[in-house]
């Protein structure tokens, strides 16, 4: 208890991330073009739109210098950066103007400092008032940490009854729910608390990693108090019946916990860190969990277990007896349907539509509508920012003129073009130079008019870099969201073979070593990795975009998470096959697990279509939709498919099994 005190205060002052880019390998090509230009030059990207309606010229200038004045703005960039207008407007470029002024609206880009976002975003909104319009990746950032709080505590307010819910009609006790709770909520907090030693966590893991945790780990306090239970009726004294219980439980704690265990040590070989971060967190919180249901629910339990007695009531659910009757009957028919599922299911899931970045908010919200309203003024505007080697004047004026000719580039800003390329660097002015010109690099700034992602947003991006290199080679950096997106995109598509085929491999060896098997290991995973595969062939057939991210994680936490379901049913038929027939095991096996099994899946489900529910951002959303969606099908999936695979490859399992000593009689 004194370790949980102090790890709820240190949670506290544990810092969260919402910087997606933050997270890509320190090889990748953004991180290196990053890391340059903050050595190189002074401002950064201005991936921040604001636009302004009703302003003159005069106006928009003067409105320029009150947002460059507010404390965290830089590189702020209007019209005046792009042409000179002191001539008429009416001799430029129609299509540079119209990116910056367009039927007497202004809009302006600009950079916020990381880490002010909020602070920053708060004064602009100030600023521009109600009428006026801002967005851009800060934006995001700060409407995220706005909402992360208010929707953490939304979500936890919603869920705690659901799951008290859910245990009060599992239960025959009104008080072992909070037994329940009480132990997993504890090494949740202790969780929480020790990442004060990782620094800070991503946004997912802040968001994803307690409830899940919660959700997977609460099936091992079930387990060793409805075994103490069982030890009550037999054995007087509680210490000794819990002595029993823990010895009676443990190999199946141990089971279910190292699956979830290893399944999620998977995510930390992600190149991409969120994927990292957030498998440390669940890995760290699977240990607390196991630790807190072996050492601290018995303690809590002996002291208090008369509190259980006086709580007693008649149990609230109908008796599941006859559904494995049912089931046998079917086996045909569900083996029949999976089996036509499955191959169209593995196709389809591969061939999703993908996001790879938080995306839009919804317009509901002051960002999402200001979005619209700039989208339908000045259409997309994405910023890319290209770094090539200084001094070679002519090969700049070339690629420059290049750029200037590529579809979906609306204008692009170097010192060739908006200064003159006839005039030396040296012969100016520092202040003039400095956001063009480094010790070492020349920086070049385009507007393009494609969304942050997609397919042409990263085909222009490889045409921008083709085309530079044209004149300097390898030597040439980009920066930006859509190159960040773009970088996002290649490093997690590498690591879903990885990571999918390490939680498969160290699942299957827990499996093997479980059930002294072969055979039942393959019929697990095809059990629920078709659960998995069904789950993320929807978005295809809904025509719905998917979060990348999401997709990677819950392909790796649904099979972890969800295992267990399987792991459960089939250590009790191998029991049971021991004394009676396939037929009459598999029936005793489903009337006896249905209800285990159907309280876990009903509360993992209930997690994440609560997350889906409650967050507004899209890969924690997504993860929560996936989530709840998977339980469900997995439930399903070994309710009916396993059995009935039980029963067809009975014999199978036999042969492939040591020291099976299944029961022969007819």
């Amino acid at each position: 208890m004194i370790l949980t005190v102090l790890s709820a205060l240190a949670s506290i002052t544990v810092s969260v991330n919402y910087d997606m880019k933050e997270y890509l390998p320190e090889d990748a090509q953004s991180t290196i073009a990053m890391e340059i230009m903050e050595q190189e030059f002074e401002g950064s990207v201005p991936t921040n739109r604001v636009m302004m309606n009703d302003l003159s010229i005069q106006e928009a200038l003067d409105f320029k210098e009150k947002l460059s004045s507010i404390d965290g703005v830089s590189d702020v960039t209007w019209l005046d950066d792009a042409i000179d207008i002191k001539a008429p407007l009416e001799i430029a470029d129609e299509e540079v103007v119209e990116s910056y002024y367009k039927d007497g609206k202004a809009l302006f880009l600009f950079s916020i400092l990381a880490g002010d976002e909020v602070a920053v975003t708060s004064a602009i909104y100030e600023l521009i008032g109600e009428e006026n319009a801002m967005a851009g990746e800060s934006v995001n950032t700060a409407t995220q940490q706005t909402m992360a709080g208010k929707e953490s505590m939304y979500a936890a307010a919603l869920l705690v009854p659901i799951i008290i819910l859910i245990l009060v009609l599992s239960t025959n006790s009104w008080v072992e729910p909070l037994f329940f709770l009480t132990a997993i909520g504890v090494s949740v907090l202790i969780n929480m608390g020790t990442n004060i030693f990782l620094g800070e966590v991503s946004f997912v893991t802040q968001s994803v990693a307690p409830i899940l945790q919660l959700a997977v780990s609460l099936d091992y306090a079930i387990f060793l108090l409805h075994s103490f239970s069982d030890y009550r009726k037999k054995v007087a004294d509680p210490h000794e019946a819990m002595q029993l219980a823990m010895k009676k439980s443990f190999s199946a704690i141990t089971a279910s916990a190292s699956t979830t265990f290893f399944g999620f040590m998977a995510l930390s070989f992600m190149e991409f860190e969120i994927g990292s971060d957030l498998g440390i967190n669940l890995v760290k919180g699977i240990v607390l969990s196991f630790i807190s249901v072996m050492v601290f629910l018995p303690a809590l339990t002996l002291l208090l277990y008369k509190w259980i007695d006086k709580t007693q009531h008649k149990p609230l659910l109908p008796s599941f007896k006859r559904i494995g009757g049912a089931v046998t009957k079917s086996r045909l028919v569900s083996l029949l349907i999976i089996i036509l599922l499955i191959v169209p299911a593995f196709l389809a899931q591969s061939q999703t539509r993908f996001t790879y970045g938080v995306g839009d908010q919804p317009e509901t919200t002051r960002a999402g509508s200001d979005i619209a309203k700039i989208k339908e003024s000045f259409g997309e505007s994405t910023p890319i920012v290209l770094l090539v080697p200084k001094g070679e004047i002519a090969n700049e004026e070339e690629l420059v003129q290049d750029l200037e000719k590529i579809e979906h580039v609306s204008s692009v800003l170097a010192y060739v073009n908006t200064v003159s390329a006839a005039i030396p660097p040296e012969y100016l002015d520092a202040s003039i130079t400095e956001q063009f010109y480094s010790e070492n690099y020349s920086r070049i700034i385009l507007q393009t008019e494609t969304k942050t992602e997609g397919t042409e947003a990263f085909q222009l991006i490889e045409k921008v870099q083709h085309t530079a290199e044209k004149y300097y080679g390898d030597d040439i950096y980009s920066v930006g969201e859509s190159v960040t997106l773009y970088d996002i995109k290649n490093t997690v598509q590498k690591d879903n073979k990885l990571v999918n085929l390490l939680t498969i491999i160290t699942i299957a060896i827990v499996l093997i070593v479980t059930f002294k098997s072969i055979g039942i290991p393959l019929i697990l995973l095809l059990t629920i990795q078709s659960a998995v595969w069904i789950n993320l062939s929807v978005p295809y057939f809904t025509d719905s975009p998917l979060v990348y991210v999401g997709y990677l994680l819950i392909s790796i936490i649904q099979l972890a998470a969800t295992v267990d379901y399987a792991i459960l049913l089939t250590d009790a038929y191998k029991e049971y096959r021991t004394e009676m027939t396939v037929l009459e095991a598999v029936k005793k096996t489903v009337d006896e697990k249905i209800f285990s099994i159907g309280i876990s899946a009903s509360i993992l489900s209930s997690v994440g279509f609560i997350l889906w529910i409650t967050s507004s951002n899209p890969i924690v959303s997504s993860i929560g939709l996936l989530l709840g969606r998977g339980a469900l099908l997995a439930f399903i999936m070994v309710v009916f498919f396993l059995p009935a695979c039980l029963l067809v490859f009975d014999k199978l399992i036999m042969k492939t099994t040591w020291k099976a000593n299944f029961y022969k009689g007819k």
